[in-house]
């Protein structure tokens, strides 16, 4: 049984939660501009890069290719690239900084520490995702309030940073982010079909079981609360959003 028959149920106010998601995304782009779309490849935001071409907004997309990633996302960023209206950039980590960190700690490094494990993740997406967004005003993220308890409470906008970050699937449940892949035909990253929820470098993800967190799958072996790469956390506060 794939990932649609699981999880694709619209909540009962789906439609209000796709109207609203389609008029943020509307007003970002006239408001906002120059603003940007970071895609992960997973389907939260192959949701947004879907929404952005079929509302025909001038909004480009950047991925962060961390040199990590999984056979099958790379697939998928091929296939994204070829099919996107929207321009689609892919940023890769300094390759300098990735040589002489691996030589310097092994290639498992991630494995014995939280610091070695979150300087790995600042060279290979932090680092990239700096440059990603230079120039913009404003970026779009996947981020959305069931995804995990240090992002119950993500705003539609968010205007706590200097760059302004709008997460138009914030209100939105997993049941609706399926629903609207199924109702589209959309592309997705097939290891959402292997029980993978959430998708990032390869070493750093599992399948989770059933009953486990939507997040458990992400350095699994870390505690609970350390779950963050950076890529959203707040700099002035020093919590994930």
């Amino acid at each position: 049984m794939g990932a649609i028959d699981l999880h694709a149920r619209a909540s009962a106010d789906f439609e209000r939660k796709l109207a609203d998601t389609q008029q943020l995304l509307i007003r970002a782009a006239a408001e906002f501009s120059p603003l940007t779309q970071a895609n992960s490849l997973g389907a939260e935001d192959m949701v947004i890069t879907h929404l952005i071409n079929a509302l025909v907004l001038d909004i480009p997309v950047f991925v962060l290719e961390t040199g990590m990633l999984h056979a099958e996302t790379l697939q998928l960023l091929d296939r994204l690239k070829a099919t996107s209206r929207a321009p689609v950039r892919v940023f890769e980590p300094v390759d300098e900084s990735v040589v002489q960190f691996v030589g310097r700690e092994g290639k498992d490094a991630m494995y014995r520490s939280i610091e070695l494990r979150k300087a790995c993740c600042h060279i290979r997406k932090v680092e990239p995702l700096q440059r990603a967004l230079e120039g913009h005003k404003a970026w779009i993220t996947g981020l959305r309030r069931e995804q995990s308890a240090a992002r119950a409470e993500v705003p539609l906008i968010d205007r706590t940073e200097a760059r302004t970050k709008f997460n138009p699937l914030a209100e939105w449940t997993w049941g609706d982010v399926w629903h609207y892949i199924a109702s589209n035909g959309m592309d997705y990253h097939p290891l959402h079909d292997q029980f993978y929820p959430s998708i990032g470098c390869a070493p750093c993800t599992r399948a989770i079981s059933l009953g486990e967190d939507f997040r458990a799958g992400r350095w699994w072996w870390e505690d609970e609360n350390a779950k963050e790469c950076g890529l959203h956390v707040k700099t002035n506060e020093g919590v994930a959003a």
